[in-house]
């Protein structure tokens, strides 16, 4: 009985040491090697070396200026700490008109036709009244971009043309060519927006 435990105990022993001190260094030393921004979150520094946020995690835009991210269910809007969607299906009612603690897609529809100044008929892509299934999406659609383009040049008192380039030199492709849609990073086309003259 004593060699079993003791084989047991061994045994035990080199599992803990390949799978919580080799696996895991080697992942970490791959990663660092091969894959240095991503392992290391992809931080965005601003031209004084602060950090200003984070390529995968959105941030909470409000200002007219600014191009606005997908609406967060995580905490009060993109707190990683709370990360989560409210997983309500396509024939939820709630989903679509709401409820105390959180506004519907009707709502946000509406909130985001106002705040674009787009007529009460122009469709709204998906990803403008429905938040991600983490809150924390960084990126929009090209036609939420797009959608938004106008409000930004009136704001910012530039030319329509200015904002669609940057809109367009932002654009992420599809991965692989064929998964996902385009879309782009909101902060990165933020910072875009504060560089131009």
């Amino acid at each position: 009985m004593l060699q079993l435990l003791l084989q047991s105990f061994k045994v035990t022993l080199i599992l803990i040491f390949l799978t919580g001190i080799v696996y895991p260094g080697f992942v970490t030393l791959f990663g660092q090697l091969f894959f240095y921004d991503k392992a290391n979150g992809e931080i965005i520094f601003n031209d004084k070396k602060q950090i200003i946020g984070c390529k995968n995690i959105g941030q909470a835009f409000t200002k007219l200026k600014y191009f606005i991210g997908r609406p967060s269910r995580a905490g009060s809007g993109y707190d990683a700490l709370f990360s989560g969607g409210s997983n309500l299906g396509p024939t939820s009612q709630k989903l679509f008109y709401g409820a105390k603690d959180f506004a519907g897609v009707n709502d946000l529809a509406q909130h985001y036709r106002r705040f674009n100044d787009l007529s009460e008929s122009t469709p709204i892509p998906v990803d403008a009244v429905t938040a991600s299934a983490s809150g924390l999406d960084s990126d929009i659609s090209y036609q939420n971009a797009l959608l938004q383009s106008f409000r930004i040049a009136k704001v910012r008192n530039i030319k329509i043309n200015e904002v669609k380039k940057l809109i367009d030199d932002s654009l992420i492709k599809r991965d692989w060519g064929f998964l996902g849609e385009p879309r782009v990073n909101v902060l990165l086309l933020n910072m875009s927006l504060d560089k131009l003259p």
